[in-house]
């Protein structure tokens, strides 16, 4: 499936647009950390929950969880907050 990289992600991909797999998101972010060792931890915490900074959608939907069921036809953008002062 398809998935789209965030800015601040993109030194791990170097791509805007990569190709994953997986029928849930646990595994989506599986299968990314394999093809580029580290990102995983950049959007998941210690307890194995999307970081707060992470917002994940899923086609139109945001994903709440890793459990969110995944169909090979999906759409996954990843958007990481962005802060300042």
């Amino acid at each position: 499936m398809r998935v789209m990289i965030p800015t601040q992600l993109r030194s791990y991909t170097q791509a805007a647009e990569i190709q994953a797999e997986g029928s849930t998101l646990a595994e989506l972010l599986l299968d990314l950390d394999r093809q580029y060792p580290g990102i995983r931890f950049r959007m998941v915490n210690e307890q194995d929950a999307i970081r707060e900074h992470i917002h994940i959608f899923v086609n139109r939907d945001t994903a709440s969880s890793l459990d969110t069921r995944l169909q090979p036809d999906d759409v996954v953008r990843i958007i990481g907050a962005l802060s300042g002062g």
